[in-house]
């Protein structure tokens, strides 16, 4: 009673001495488990244990069972089986050994285990920072192991050339006699913009079919018989070179020309695929730009060859005979050059992509990139109007949508009434027309380039296209006012195909970017049919504002209504919210 009394009394006293208690139990374990290993290692040198004796057996399930705790019921259990063990077996011939051995079941494993254990953790976590990076270190170089470093091809500019020279085939056969509409009219009595707009509209039809034709063949095999298909297009309008000066009849041109109107497609909706497939990351942006606005040297070609070769009904024989010697040479050297894809993708997320192919999207692959967005569970047999508006409703698509809407808007309308307002601002020759119109369909080219090559570099998406929607915005607005000097007006023209076109590349680059890893041939597909149908129906509303003035306060100048009309929605375009292509509007984008 005194004890307990003084025990309860002096709590530092009794902590005091539970804490030696421990101390001296911690290190009679310690050396009672080196004795027993010595001693066991002594015995055991010279005697043998059968490996299937109970006592092995023992021994190992103790071992197993080390870093589960002390001795509990089992372990309990486990030393009465080995000293039974022990005890009936003939051999064992002094009950030192069976010392031994239990303090190596009970003491030297359990306790000795347990000292080395704590030692080896107590050092882990103090290396623990150099063994993360050291870690780090190895898989980063197991998986730069496994995924070879991206290789450019310089086949990648052969393939771009074929897809730029097929744009420009396809346009030029598209405007080749808007600037002959007289020898057109002389020679089949029909309007000139009536063949423009079959083209048009079968253009827009057969962009229903591209994006399924594209995910079924892959890249090579639409875009090569589109090239054959062209070609024999091309056949049915000019007929058989040098068997006269006379054409075929107006139904014969007329089917030739939407057989090229159905090939289009798949030059002007391909330039993002391509680019994924072929090109780096910061070489994207500008060779899309190639792709997509070399159609427009298409048309300032149709303008300058077809002016000066299309003024009687042999020119302009001659002049369908030489497109049609061209889209054939490209054609036959399409098939022979024009390749699938590279040897080895160019970056690390068309190589995800096609991990992805190979392995039909299972796995944690299918978790990853169908829990990211619900459009990228886009199935190989879903019809173009459900990827389109699966598309149209991911986040992030419309504001990219509404500015290649706008830039193809704004320079297929300049371009259509672009004769009137250049007339307008004094310009009587036709030949000085005709330079300015392929001035500004080239001015449309090197900007896409320039412009292209800076977003590639800074990956400025928003802060370009901003800049170059203000900067079209003052060029139509110059261009729009009458009483404007030659000068003045020639480069509003300028200025306006130099910012409006690079509008397009970028923003269907920047559709690709944050809408990954949605299908990029359907996501071009998309912007084209919208753009066109747009542009269709744009163009008859301008016309008939084009009719309305409106006085300029202050000045004697004047607007028309067609003017007044592209500014209000270069205005709406520049106030939309564009997002920036980062991790933070998709974390599934990478270099």
């Amino acid at each position: 009673m005194v004890a307990r009394a003084k025990l309860r009394s002096s709590p530092q006293k009794d902590r005091l001495r539970n804490r030696r208690a421990s101390w001296s139990v911690a290190a009679a374990t310690c050396y009672a488990g080196y004795a027993g290993c010595h001693c066991f290692a002594a015995e055991m040198a010279n005697r043998a244990i059968p490996e299937n004796s109970p006592r092995v057996r023992g021994i190992d399930e103790g071992l197993r069972r080390r870093g589960e705790g002390g001795l509990d019921a089992r372990d309990a259990r486990d030393a009465r089986d080995v000293d039974a063990a022990v005890a009936s077996d003939s051999t064992s011939s002094a009950s030192g050994y069976r010392s031994c051995l239990r303090a190596l079941s009970f003491l030297g494993v359990h306790r000795a285990c347990g000292f080395l254990t704590a030692r080896r953790r107590s050092r882990q976590d103090r290396d623990g920072n150099l063994s993360s990076l050291r870690a780090s270190e190895l898989a980063g170089e197991a998986m730069l192991e496994s995924c070879p470093p991206p290789v450019l091809y310089k086949q990648r500019w052969v393939q771009l050339a074929f897809l730029a020279l097929l744009a420009l085939l396809s346009d030029l056969v598209c405007f080749s006699v808007a600037a002959t509409p007289a020898t057109w009219t002389k020679v089949f009595g029909q309007d000139p913009a009536t063949l423009i707009d079959i083209f048009l509209f079968t253009n827009v039809f057969a962009c229903f079919i591209e994006p399924f034709i594209i995910r079924t063949f892959g890249l090579r095999i639409p875009i090569v018989a589109a090239a054959v298909l062209m070609a024999v297009g091309c056949w049915l309008r000019s007929g058989l070179p040098f068997s006269g000066d006379e054409l075929p009849g107006y139904g014969t041109v007329v089917a030739g020309t939407m057989l090229v109107a159905v090939a289009q497609p798949f030059f002007q909706c391909t330039p993002p695929l391509l680019s994924a497939t072929w090109f780096a990351p910061d070489e994207r942006a500008m060779s899309t730009a190639v792709a997509i606005n070399f159609n427009q040297v298409g048309i300032a070609a149709a303008f300058i060859a077809g002016g000066a070769m299309g003024g009687s009904e042999a020119g302009l024989k001659t002049y369908f005979v030489a497109i049609t010697l061209l889209s054939t040479v490209v054609a036959a050297a399409s098939l022979i050059f024009f390749q699938e894809r590279p040897p080895t993708p160019p970056s690390a997320s068309e190589l995800e992509k096609l991990l992805a192919e190979k392995s039909e999207k299972s796995g944690a692959l299918k978790a990853e990139v169908e829990g990211s967005k619900e459009a990228s569970k886009a199935k190989p047999e879903d019809s173009f109007p459900k990827e389109a508006w699966r598309l149209i409703t991911t986040p992030g698509f419309l504001p990219p949508l509404a500015a290649f809407v706008t830039s193809i808007a704004v320079t297929n309308v300049v371009g259509a009434f672009m004769d009137l307002k250049l007339q307008r601002a004094g310009f009587t020759d036709a030949m000085e027309v005709d330079m300015a119109g392929a001035g500004f369909e080239v001015a449309i080219v090197i900007g896409g380039i320039i412009l292209g090559g800076l977003v590639d570099r800074n990956k400025e998406y928003k802060s370009v296209t901003m800049w170059c929607i203000a900067a079209t915005l003052v060029g139509v607005l110059l261009l729009g006012i009458e009483s404007l000097p030659r000068s003045a007006a020639l480069v509003a023209l300028l200025a306006i195909g130099s910012f409006a076109g690079p509008v397009q590349p970028i923003n269907a680059e920047l559709a690709v970017e944050v809408t990954y890893p949605c299908d990029e041939n359907a996501i071009e597909a998309v912007q084209q049919l919208c753009g066109n149908l747009v542009s269709a129906l744009l163009v008859p509303v301008c016309e008939w504002a084009a009719e309305l003035k409106f006085s300029l306060p202050g000045s004697d100048g004047y607007l028309r209504g067609d003017t007044l009309l592209l500014l209000g929605i270069l205005v709406v375009a520049c106030t939309s919210s564009i997002p920036q292509a980062t991790k933070e509007t998709n974390p599934l984008i990478v270099c």
